[in-house]
């Protein structure tokens, strides 16, 4: 049936930030065959945005073109690479459009767009994305493309271990996670191929993983944010710092806790604000002791309030085996690989991003330096400031 009234995610947004959000409307949801109606309104938090408001306001439906479809594909019995196995497992997902095929029934139009760690597919639901990206005109004008956002296993709506498993949850990592994003689109909704992988930070990483499991099923692949090697260095120690202090934590009593820990929460928020930010924007728009000191408190607050530390755990643990670098070869389709200069997760003077680009065949790779309009590692969703390099990807990988 249809629901009459919205489903509002945050009871206490400001009203500014109600009047702006999406206007109800019925979508589809499915659950394993079955059709369900309810009623889709987006609020959006932003993560890794940590000197702007993580309240972000979501697009409009006429920068947008389109309301977005949400649904949920349920899979049975999923085996994962640590010989586990889940009896049912939810991904959740958003489209915008409809798939397009060829005279052989290839879909010829699919966006994959794949988010980072501890996000959602919400994220990408943001003026400063989907306005740049989605509308009437833009380079991924859903008018034309078939986009699907989902949110991966252990995020978002997805299965997750905070749904009550807690630390019984299969320990999933980055593999476990492509070939699901794969069952999704072929037995999901039906997509044989796609036009484009785009991912983010996380989901950077997955769009090597793609091109290196998957490679004749995309036309070109768009990683923004990460390098295509096994995570060591400072990247490794940063997740380090978070694991531990989750698992040293007393009041995380091995995942069965019935309230956060809070030294485990004040430790992920710590790390987390420092990995995502900028330094100068940062130092820009904390220019004074009083105002960094305002700004910590209020992010930890924020982050702290709606984040669930096994499902953290899990997340960062994801990364543990994650090294494309051996198998970068077969990767054949061309590939547009972004980073930023002041991204701290993936700082430009490890040069490792120019050594390993020169091993694909159709591969480039775009430094873009620091600007009054990068965000630290965050610039990923900030599609203004990289649009351009899509453009030349999409035009450079026309069949």
């Amino acid at each position: 049936m249809l629901l009459s009234t919205c489903r509002i995610e945050d009871p206490n947004v400001a009203p500014q930030a109600l009047s702006l959000m999406l206007e109800c409307r019925p979508r589809m949801t499915r659950v394993g065959g079955r059709i369900r109606a309810s009623i889709f309104v987006i609020l959006v938090l932003l993560f890794f945005s940590p000197t702007k408001s993580l309240a972000q306001q979501p697009a409009q439906p006429s920068a947008l073109g389109q309301m977005p479809q949400e649904g949920d594909y349920v899979t049975r019995d999923f085996h994962f690479k640590s010989d586990e196995i889940l009896p049912e497992l939810r991904l959740h997902y958003v489209t915008f459009g409809k798939p397009a095929h060829d005279a052989n029934g290839r879909v010829t139009n699919a966006v994959l767009i794949l988010h980072g760690t501890t996000g959602s597919g919400r994220q990408f639901l943001v003026p400063q994305f989907a306005g740049v990206l989605f509308g009437p005109g833009q380079l991924l004008d859903t008018s034309r493309y078939f986009v699907i956002i989902p949110d991966n296993v252990g995020h978002g709506k997805s299965s997750k271990p905070s749904d009550g498993m807690h630390a019984r949850f299969p320990p999933y990592d980055y593999g476990d996670m492509v070939v699901l994003q794969h069952e999704l689109l072929e037995k999901g909704l039906g997509v044989n191929h796609l036009r484009l992988v785009l991912g983010t930070s996380m989901g950077c990483m997955h769009s090597w993983v793609w091109g290196e499991t998957y490679p004749d099923f995309m036309d070109a692949l768009m990683p923004l944010a990460c390098l295509p090697v096994q995570i060591a260095g400072r990247n490794r120690i940063w997740r380090k710092m978070v694991i531990d202090g989750i698992r040293q934590d007393p009041d995380w009593k091995n995942g069965e806790y019935t309230t956060e820990p809070r030294a485990a929460l004040q430790i992920a928020a710590d790390v987390l604000l420092i990995v995502g930010g900028g330094p100068v924007e940062m130092q820009k728009n904390l220019p004074s002791r009083d105002a960094a000191d305002k700004h910590l408190e209020d992010f930890t607050e924020r982050v702290t309030a709606n984040l669930d530390v096994n499902d953290l755990l899990y997340a960062v643990s994801a990364s543990r085996n994650y090294d494309p670098s051996p198998q970068l070869e077969k990767i054949s389709v061309p590939v547009m690989f972004v980073n930023f200069g002041d991204d701290f997760i993936n700082p430009p003077e490890l040069g490792i991003a120019e050594r390993e680009i020169k091993r694909i065949k159709k591969g480039r790779f775009v430094l873009i330096p620091i600007s009054d309009q990068t965000h630290g590692h965050g610039t990923h969703t900030w599609a203004a400031v990289w649009q351009q390099y899509l453009k030349e990807l999409l035009e450079a990988s026309k069949q």
